[in-house]
């Protein structure tokens, strides 16, 4: 199967909901590509087809949710291929677990969730996440100033996602973008509630303080966000 970067509605769509949302508390999925509609009928014919192991349905169904799923993949990871590598995983598990997939619920919120555990397979993998200490109290940062926000670019925003460290980011994805609450996070990744909380707090700091800095300092340039690693 081919790969493709994801469109430019759906860069649009996680640029614009991100720039509202990225440190707010509980914010819903992100949506797929609001100009590429596809009946229901269609999409369950591709469904049914894959339960049958149709190599042509396989093909329409990874093309049809390849861009959502990448951006999926893009928050979890630390580059393009590493995302690639986690969708690709992703879907072979759709494909071998497809018949659990209740048709009565939206299918993007399946294949999401499927996409953020093998997300969080991959990293545990390589050994890649390490949790912080457990916190009995997290504090409110509040919010960075919405015009700092504005001012960032679609790509910077994903940017000061993916250079989170790994457990931060983990924890970020799966709150704020994914919709998940702690007791379930807990549950996903084997760690605390406070754990949890304590890993959302701190990835909230460094986005804030790099939000902050970047717009301060009128930083715009390819490549700056990231370099400065907070104190």
């Amino acid at each position: 199967m081919g790969s493709r970067q994801p469109s430019g509605n759906e860069n649009r769509t996680y640029c614009s909901n991100a720039r509202k949302k990225i440190l707010a508390i509980r914010i819903p999925a992100v949506s797929g590509n609001p100009n590429f509609k596809k009946s229901v009928q269609d999409i369950s014919a591709i469904i049914a087809g894959c339960k049958n192991w149709n190599r042509s349905s396989q093909e329409a169904l990874y093309r049809q949710f390849f861009g959502y799923a990448m951006a999926i993949c893009l928050r979890y990871a630390n580059n393009k291929e590493e995302a690639i590598e986690i969708l690709n995983d992703g879907f072979l598990k759709i494909f071998h677990h497809i018949d659990s997939y209740d048709t009565s619920r939206p299918f993007k919120s399946w294949l999401s969730k499927i996409m953020a555990n093998t997300a969080i397979d991959h990293l545990r993998s390589r050994k890649k996440i390490v949790f912080t200490e457990d916190i009995t109290q997290v504090y409110e940062l509040g919010m960075p100033d919405e015009y700092a926000i504005s001012k960032l670019t679609c790509e910077e925003i994903l940017q000061l996602v993916q250079h989170l460290p790994p457990a931060y980011r983990t924890v970020f994805n799966l709150y704020v973008l994914e919709g998940f609450q702690h007791q379930e996070i807990s549950n996903m990744l084997g760690i605390s509630e406070g754990t949890s909380k304590s890993n959302l707090f701190k990835a909230k700091r460094i986005l804030k303080e790099k939000i902050e800095a970047i717009t301060s300092m009128n930083i715009s340039g390819p490549g700056s966000i990231g370099a400065a690693q907070p104190s």
